[in-house]
């Protein structure tokens, strides 16, 4: 564990880059199991949870064998669970998608369930569902997921809940299994679509990546992808638009999946923040349009309607918390609405030990009256990757020195952060414990 020395209050100035995708890395090495031979992936993120999910392929069968910093070839040999790292595997909640791949390799098989954030109860239903209506049956027993394969074939599969990792794991257990796979409520979420695009290179047939109505057509086999790159992170593109604007600070963050955060800068445009959107270029792998976005400070009202989220093309539900800083600073009372995750707006209201001031209506609403100056103070982490990030966000806008500690939370989901700030101006010390 690490804490952090916050020297807040500061402005911070230049440009930053957002870093590759944490959720569209975690869906595409979920599926390498599908593969025979060498997949190379670049750009991948250095964060805990992928080096989590590293750890796991490896120990079932999959040479890891990184070619450069963030650049990793992955091959695929023999799977076995016998030696299956349990331990790295319960960190992580993305493990729940590699039940698909595994699906061609095993009969029956068992594995730990998955764990992650802790939101409150986090149904795995929408997974068990749509892998049931193509052949793979889970079954939830205590401390692990026991999975029968039967008959696999394709099928229209309804997906009960539009979740982004349970249609990931839907579309990793259908590129192989035969006939013609229809998912209806798909999202067209940016890691849904990298997920798509990744295996369509790999000879994977599936139609309507951008729409919310996927078509799978099962082939035999996959065939290795010599190189693919990740995408840039939305979700830390609006972490970093979120410090911009909380502290009132004239900064550019560039590399941003534009498609996947017009909801959110338009909110803040009717908010009344000030920026300029540049630069308009493809990302590496030439599905993605990325943007540079400059930020000038601005005087900030609070919205005249609730934030919440909802799946794409709504706020991203792991976009809606970085709102709560922002409209500390914001005149008048916000309410948000976090209705997806039962504990997560219970998380908020540690921004009150800096000052904010907030009323909890129950566990999925909160009201927040602004402006409010931030004052500094210690607290620590909760168990949830974007409040604890939230948490930092704030300590960099409250004047004085603050101390976050246990900071694993938010290095599952970002590399590098605190030193990429100091080179904007923050003053942030990390001191491991």
């Amino acid at each position: 564990m690490s804490k952090l020395i916050i020297h807040g209050g500061k402005k911070l100035h230049g440009a930053v880059t957002t870093n590759s995708s944490k959720n569209a890395a975690m869906g595409i090495l979920a599926s390498i199991p599908l593969f025979s031979g060498t997949v190379v992936l670049d750009d991948l993120p250095l964060i805990e949870e992928v080096k989590r999910m590293l750890e796991v392929l490896s120990s079932i069968g999959v040479r890891v064998t990184w070619l450069a910093k963030r650049k990793v070839a992955l091959q695929v040999g023999a799977i076995s669970l016998r030696g299956l790292n349990r331990e790295a595997f319960v960190k992580m909640r993305s493990g729940i998608m590699l039940i698909s791949s595994l699906a061609n390799h095993f009969k029956t098989f068992q594995l730990p369930r998955s764990g992650g954030c802790k939101l409150g109860k986090r149904t795995v239903n929408p997974h068990i569902y749509a892998l049931d209506d193509l052949g793979v049956h889970v079954a939830v027993v205590k401390g692990a997921y026991r999975v029968t394969v039967g008959k696999r074939r394709g099928r229209q599969v309804v997906m009960y809940e539009s979740g982004d990792t349970a249609i990931e794991n839907t579309i990793i257990a259908a590129v192989l299994t035969p006939g013609k796979t229809t998912i209806q409520f798909s999202t067209g979420n940016y890691m849904v679509r990298e997920l798509c695009y990744f295996l369509r290179e790999a000879g994977a047939k599936i139609k309507g990546i951008e729409t919310t109505t996927l078509e799978i057509e099962g082939v035999k086999r996959l065939r290795p992808v010599k190189r693919y790159s990740i995408m840039p992170d939305p979700i830390e593109s609006m972490a970093l638009i979120a410090i911009a604007v909380t502290t009132r600070s004239p900064l550019t963050v560039k590399a941003c999946p534009i498609d996947f955060l017009l909801l959110e800068l338009e909110k803040l445009r009717r908010m009344g923040q000030r920026f300029t959107v540049k630069n308009r270029r493809r990302s590496k792998s030439g599905y993605f349009t990325l943007v540079d976005i400059t930020f000038t400070p601005s005087y900030l009202v609070a919205p005249s309607d609730k934030l919440d989220a909802r799946p794409f093309p709504g706020i991203n539900i792991d976009n809606l918390p970085f709102f709560v800083p922002i409209v500390t600073q914001a005149r008048g009372k916000t309410l948000i609405h976090d209705w997806v995750y039962e504990n997560r707006a219970v998380y908020y209201l540690e921004l009150q030990k800096l000052g904010a001031k907030m009323t909890l209506y129950d566990p999925h609403r909160i009201e927040i009256e602004g402006p409010t100056v931030l004052q500094a103070n210690e607290i620590i982490c909760p168990p949830a990757l974007r409040p604890a990030a939230n948490l930092m966000v704030a300590m960099l806008a409250a004047r004085g020195i603050s101390i976050l500690r246990n900071t694993y939370s938010i290095d599952r989901g970002y590399e590098n952060l605190y030193q990429r700030l100091n080179a904007l101006g923050a003053q942030i010390e990390v001191i491991d414990e």
